[in-house]
């Protein structure tokens, strides 16, 4: 058996941002057009009238100031609220094969490889482009890596259940390195008129490059051991897929097709699951939470993440203990945890350890325990 190891992070970050004040200025507008054009609907009691969002309103229920966005010129018009993205001929690249190509290439040099010596992919995010090719393929193919590539969806969870799989592969040696990338346009599947969800989400990509310690040649952090776990629920959905044409109401425009949570819902149901979970895997590793130096949680919201470093550390986590990055990306989905990692992780010292954990729709956690080697 190998010993996995993390020997390149890399992230890609889109140019654009859109701060708060920004996004509030673009839906108040959106709710008064659709107020004023339904106005007689809303006083029979037919509809609801949209409410007004604000600043302060969007950073005390999440934590967030800003997102990065692929494309914000369709998301701040009024008319539009949602991301204008050109149509690409198939002999171009994808947005998320072109996006992940500078994540992985920055991973790849942070280990001090080329993409050949890589032979496999794994394309892990909340929703692909496309369902076949695999854009995995797609990706292993403008690297020139080697080997085998696929891809795999388990929402928000879905890096560090990519980081499962690839570290699991690497343990029992039938394959050498893989890169596991994470190309997340969360503003396309993002409901930007819904008052209640509007300012959740951003656009990121992330690569992680994993190989046998062994083979390692610069610094690294060790992966002792992951663990993912999976418990249905519907609170957190999107029912959009290749099957709602062939529905009688498959082509009207379905609220439900876009990003649904029922956020109190998973407020309550997750926090336990996912504290239990870290807890458990702990335990069974004998690491105690006291030797943690960090834990790189999933960047969904801060009181989210507040709740769950003070239940496994049993204490309010220092700042450096429990980084945030949602403040400036805001919920990449399941790129939020490894950003967090990549940014939060060079300072720490051999024998080190810490946590990467995500978790979201599904319910699905997946949590990697590693160690500055």
């Amino acid at each position: 058996m190998h010993v996995p190891a993390i020997s390149g992070t890399g992230v890609y970050t889109p140019d654009q941002v859109i701060t708060n004040d920004e996004l509030v200025a673009a839906f108040n507008a959106y709710a008064q057009r659709f107020n004023a054009e339904n106005a007689d609907a809303i006083a029979a009691g037919d509809l609801e009238a949209k409410p007004q969002s604000s600043s302060d309103f969007i950073l005390s229920a999440s934590g967030i100031q800003q997102r990065f966005v692929m494309d914000k010129t369709g998301v701040l018009d009024p008319s539009v609220m949602h991301p204008l993205l050109r149509q690409r001929s198939d002999e171009e690249p994808s947005i998320m094969a072109e996006m992940a190509l500078e994540a992985c290439n920055s991973a790849l040099a942070q280990a001090g490889l080329g993409a050949d010596a890589i032979d496999l992919v794994i394309c892990a995010a909340s929703n692909h482009e496309r369902p076949y090719p695999a854009v995995a393929i797609e990706i292993q193919d403008l690297l020139g890596a080697g080997g085998f590539a696929f891809d795999m969806n388990v929402a928000c969870s879905s890096a560090t259940f990519g980081i499962q799989a690839a570290a699991d592969m690497i343990r029992a040696g039938s394959v050498r390195r893989a890169l596991v990338v994470n190309p997340e346009i969360c503003s396309g599947h993002l409901e930007w008129r819904d008052r209640d969800c509007h300012f959740i989400f951003g656009d990121v990509c992330t690569a992680v490059v994993l190989e046998r310690a062994e083979d390692a040649q610069g610094a690294h952090f060790l992966v002792r051991s992951t663990r993912c776990a999976t418990q249905f629920s519907n609170n957190i959905r999107n029912n959009n897929g290749f099957l709602r044409r062939n529905r009688p109401d498959g082509m009207a425009d379905r609220r439900d097709m876009l990003f649904m949570q029922e956020g109190r819902k998973v407020f309550k149901e997750v926090l336990p699951l996912v504290s239990a979970h870290i807890a458990s895997h702990l335990a069974d590793e004998g690491i105690e939470a006291g030797q943690l130096k960090r834990l790189w949680l999933h960047q969904a919201n801060k009181s989210m993440n507040d709740f769950i470093g003070r239940k496994v550390l049993g204490r309010v986590p220092e700042t450096d203990e429990q980084p945030n990055i949602l403040q400036d990306y805001a919920n990449t989905s399941s790129a939020g945890s490894i950003i967090a990692f990549s940014k939060y992780s060079e300072d720490l010292a051999a024998g080190d350890k810490g946590l990467i954990c995500s978790f979201g729709a599904g319910y699905s956690v997946g949590s990697v325990l590693v160690e500055r080697a």
